[in-house]
């Protein structure tokens, strides 16, 4: 009988989900982590798009933060044991890099077909013929052998030995959203999720959006189906219970991909507070020992954890959602107690961690325990500012 049919072999209510996520995410104190690597092992994948929520997503999980930004950079530029590239849903993740053939093979593939697609006819229609595909490949393999030559460069290092990528056409030519876009744009993106580059050292500080680019390293051609159950068994290990809808929602499969590798990697139903299924790793099935330990966390707008379910009502009440989440359904910085998102933080301008409950459910002890995660967020930032890709209302009134 597949996962999807089978009957539920226990209940696992919201109050064990949270304690599962405390531990497995690394964020009571007692779970958490050494290492940056450590850190994204046990997450599977960190939130890219924002570069310095890769950071504070680590920061927030190591038991001794102050050499973050040290440790995340040698992992991601020296020793290559974080890699920064495209994945589930055409999102920026950065993943150890041995989840990076896994990660190609399970989402990237079809993705970057379709990227690849809508370049060419994009650019094809709006250069009306001038610019083609025989064109395309001629300058993509100059570029490549550019980025080859010089080991990491900025697109504006790449189009000044390879000219024609400053090559523009139209996108949606006589509809609401025209706008020119540049071949050097489009292209990187594409070789990007067709894993043939990877983003490299900024430009300035590590909160800086401008990314050099480098020859993504070699890795093995695994199978689609083998890759999928791969990547499912890691974030079922550190996510279940789940539901179908999350699953489907978080790696951006069809709904047919998400069952063949729930049955594939034998994962077990369990019935969810409100009535629904999740589905957990066969291993993972028994009660977590141990008592809860009380715990506050801050963590950053786009952490994997915030953003890890599609179906969250059992972390994030709705009643806090209008305050923390933009309109693009993109959540902002978050504060944590005992496994429930209670309310947001933001930064004033001297760098100090500002922070409000918008359910203060916990008392004078989640007051207390969040109080000296914002002493500790302070200290550990020294001052440096970090604003949000994406803001929210609640960061922007907080920061302002």
């Amino acid at each position: 009988m597949s996962p999807t049919t089978a009957a539920p072999v226990r209940h696992i209510g919201d109050e064990e989900r949270r304690l599962r996520l405390a531990r497995a995410h690394r964020l009571s104190p007692a779970a958490r982590a050494a290492a940056p690597l450590e850190v994204a092992r046990s997450l599977v994948a960190l939130h890219g798009t924002d570069p310095a929520t890769v950071y504070l997503a680590v920061g927030a999980r190591l038991a001794d933060a102050t050499g973050t930004v040290a440790g995340v950079e040698a992992a991601l530029y020296e020793d290559r044991s974080l890699v920064r590239m495209h994945g589930m849903r055409h999102t920026v993740f950065v993943f150890p890099s041995e989840l990076a053939a896994t990660v190609h093979a399970s989402t990237g593939l079809a993705v970057a077909a379709k990227a690849r697609a809508g370049l060419l006819k994009d650019m094809v229609s709006g250069s009306d013929g001038r610019l083609t595909p025989e064109w395309l490949a001629e300058v993509e393999a100059s570029a490549l052998a550019a980025l080859e030559r010089r080991g990491q460069a900025t697109v504006a290092e790449l189009t000044a030995e390879e000219p024609r990528l400053k090559e523009s056409f139209t996108y949606g030519r006589g509809r609401s959203y025209e706008a020119p876009h540049t071949v050097s744009s489009r292209l990187m993106r594409v070789l990007g999720v067709e894993g043939r580059v990877v983003r490299g050292r900024p430009l300035g500080s590590w909160t800086s959006t401008r990314f050099r680019w480098a020859v993504a390293p070699p890795h093995p051609e695994l199978p689609v189906a083998e890759a999928q159950s791969e990547l499912l068994r890691r974030w079922l290990a550190v996510c279940g219970p789940a539901t179908e809808a999350d699953l489907k929602w978080w790696t951006g499969w069809k709904v047919t991909d998400v069952r063949r590798a729930l049955a594939a990697v034998g994962a077990v139903v369990v019935s969810l507070d409100g009535g629904g299924a999740g589905y957990v790793l066969a291993d993972r099935v028994a009660a977590p020992a141990g008592d809860a330990e009380p715990w506050a966390a801050l963590l950053p707008g786009l952490d994997p954890t915030a953003m890890g379910w599609q179906e969250r009502d059992w972390y994030c009440p709705p009643a806090v959602r209008s305050a923390l989440f933009d309109r693009s359904g993109n959540i902002g910085p978050t504060v944590w107690w005992n496994g429930r998102i209670v309310g947001g933080w933001g930064q004033r301008d001297g760098g100090e961690v500002v922070w409000r409950l918008l359910d203060e459910s916990g008392g004078g002890a989640a007051a207390r325990a969040v109080a000296a995660e914002a002493s500790r967020l302070t200290a550990w930032l020294g001052g440096v500012r970090v604003t949000p890709r994406f803001r929210t209302p609640l960061e922007r009134e907080l920061s302002g």
